[in-house]
């Protein structure tokens, strides 16, 4: 079972370190991560995807706390949040299918943001399933690069994660 972990840290220097560090020492690996600073910069936002039954997800989040600079750890349910993902693709094309993989951009209502004589690159954000039923799409054309932001995510309705 796949958890997303919404982490408040201090935003310092070394923190993502120790994080990381931790999940390492325990053997648990992270599926996806992301970083930034929040609404108050003094304050980041780590979304942590970790594998693991509910024992795992409990260990997890009580090594977590026990990390000096976490000051919250909050296991978002799927069902109680907004999640998206950002994706870039960089696909092979030319005159002769540019403009299928134009119609194919426009049903994932994705932005081309480059055009080169011999590519493209994509922009598309949404959900996992989404990028991937993209990237399914795409392959055939030739991705020549790739990048994934990983997944980021905020609890729905007035209740916050800092909250």
């Amino acid at each position: 079972m796949r958890h997303t972990l919404s982490v408040l840290v201090e935003n310092k220097h070394g923190v993502l370190t120790r994080v990381a560090g931790m999940f390492s020492r325990r053997g648990y690996n992270i599926d996806s991560l992301t970083v930034g600073v929040t609404e108050d910069p003094t304050i980041s936002r780590m979304t942590i995807v970790v594998r693991g039954d509910d024992e795992v997800l409990e260990q997890v989040t009580k090594q977590l706390n026990k990390l000096i600079d976490v000051i919250r750890v909050t296991d978002l349910k799927s069902e109680e949040t907004v999640e998206r993902e950002l994706a870039l693709f960089k696909v092979s094309s030319d005159v002769s299918n540019r403009s299928e993989i134009m119609q194919i951009a426009d049903i994932f209502r994705a932005r081309i943001i480059d055009v080169a004589p011999r590519s493209m690159i994509i922009e598309v954000t949404g959900d996992e399933s989404k990028i991937d039923a993209i990237e399914q799409l795409l392959r055939p054309f030739g991705i020549r690069e790739m990048v994934r932001t990983g997944k980021v995510a905020l609890r729905r309705g007035a209740k916050g994660v800092s909250s």
